[in-house]
Order: structure tokens, then sequence, then C-alpha cells
């Protein structure tokens, strides 16, 4: 899966409608609600860590993981700039994470999940959130649904124009396979890919202002393209790789709220809770 290359480092700026304050805020009120008032909590699928930032701020001592380096560099940027010494970065695939030990809780927020394409997969990642977590502890994890993909997005185009970046997201749901790809064309000023998460221009051999203007003294821009893909689950399908998973389902809640999910909800979350196996590993 080739994303969040070119994209990771403006991920953010493309990102500024995402109210990331009041989903930590339902995210702090589960964790709570469970009775995980502090501790250890690692995040799967982390980006460049707005969600790890804001749940540190809360108290928790942080693992973020990711399998993007580039998602990660600016999240190290962003953990230097705040001074967050809690927060742990890990290069990891969710499907394969490895921890030292226990923690106190495992999200999976913001659709990570359903970057795993496969429900062996998203089996997998429950099955290990069961394992190194601590006893009767959750698992809390977010996946935008069949319903979503098919019938809000699909075959649809969204385009914004903006003074550094523009961009084109392609969608197109292929329904045999229940894969949603993402086409994305980016259009970035030459600048915008150099600066930190603090807004500064890294400093690179060769590199000055000059570099990033034409010959008629116009702003230079690039194309870049990823491709996202992303499975769509109903609520079945997802029940079933909990428990094949060995966990317990706890609740199922339409996204934000405590209200059932529906099959007309568009983002589901899930609270599993970790039970006793007589196979648990730790590395």
């Amino acid at each position: 899966m080739d994303c969040y290359n070119s994209f990771a480092r403006v991920y953010d700026e493309l990102m500024d409608n995402i109210p990331y304050r009041e989903w930590a805020d339902y995210i702090l009120g589960l964790l709570k609600e469970y009775g995980i008032e502090n501790g250890l909590v690692a995040e799967l699928g982390c980006g460049t860590g707005n969600i790890t930032e804001l749940l540190s701020d809360a108290g928790y001592d942080m693992i973020g993981i990711d399998n993007s380096e580039d998602m990660l560099e600016v999240a190290n940027e962003k953990k230097q700039l705040h001074g967050n010494d809690s927060i742990l970065y890990l290069l990891q695939d969710m499907e394969e994470f490895e921890l030292f030990g226990t923690v106190n809780a495992i999200i999976c927020v913001c659709d990570s999940i359903n970057y795993v394409t496969d429900k062996a997969g998203i089996t997998e990642v429950f099955r290990l959130a069961n394992n190194y977590l601590e006893a009767g502890s959750i698992f809390i994890c977010d996946f935008k649904t069949r319903h979503y993909f098919r019938d809000v997005v699909g075959e649809s185009v969204i385009a914004e124009d903006r003074d550094d970046i523009s961009f084109i997201w392609d969608n197109y749901y292929d329904e045999e396979q229940n894969i949603n790809e993402l086409a994305l064309s980016l259009f970035v000023r030459e600048d915008v890919l150099k600066r930190t998460a603090a807004g500064e221009e890294k400093a690179e051999k060769g590199c000055g202002s000059d570099d990033y203007t034409g010959a008629d003294g116009g702003a230079i821009y690039r194309k870049y393209q990823e491709y996202h893909y992303q499975i769509g689950l109903d609520i079945e399908e997802m029940k079933k790789c909990v428990e094949e998973s060995g966990m317990e389902l706890v609740a199922m809640y339409d996204a934000f709220t405590h209200e059932p999910a529906t099959h007309d909800s568009e983002r589901v979350y899930v609270i599993a809770r970790e039970t006793k196996q007589s196979n648990k590993f730790y590395c």
C-alpha cells in the first residue's frame, strides 16, 4: 500500500476541518467510562499524532504506532515542538505490532482499521490488542461502514484549491471486492514540503527561497499522486472479527454518541474488552 508519503507533510493542513479536539473528548469520555483514568495507552494508526497528543495532554502516557515513516516524522516534530516527552512513537504495522508488555488501553481511530483490507487481518489486530491489554481493559476502535463507502462517497470526486495546495480526491467503490479506492492528486507549492511542524523551513543543502520560483518569478508547484484502499464493513462482519479474535464485544455505537450502531451509521465505534487467554505472549 503506497500512501501517506508525500501526503504526510501536508496532512494536517488538508485535515484542518476535522474536529480533533471533539473526537478526543469523545474518546476520553469512553476511556473514563470504562475505568481507564490514567496510565499507558497505545494508539494504532496514529498518523501525525493529533489524537495521540491530545490524550497525552489529558494525562495519559502514549505509545503511537504507525507504518508510515513520513507520518511519524511529522508526529515526532510536533512532539519535540510541544515537549510531550511522555509519547513514544513506533514504526510498526498494526497487523504485526509488538509491545514490551501490557497497556491500560488501546485505541485505533480515524478509520485507520479500514486500511486493513481483509477481515482476517482485522481479526488479527483485535487478537493482538487482546494480547497486550491489561486484564479487563478495553480496545476502542472506529470504522467507516460499507454504507458510507457505497452510498455516501462512492463514485464521488472532491476537489479544493488553496493558495499553496490543491487536491483532487477521486473515489471508486468496488462492490464486488468491497474496497473503496481513493486516488489522491496533490498539487503542492515547492516550499511547503520543506516545512517542519513548527512552520520553519527544513534545512537542506542547496535549497533557498530562489529554488521555489520559476523563471517568471511565479511559485513552482509539483504534482504528487497516491492511492488509498479501504475496506467497507457492516456491523455483523465487525462483530464476527471481534468474536473470532477472542475479545468480548461490549458495545457498538453510532459515532460520537452512545446510541446503538445501525445499518445507516457511517462511522461506528467498537468497544471490545480483553479476555483471559492461555496463549498470550509478549515480546
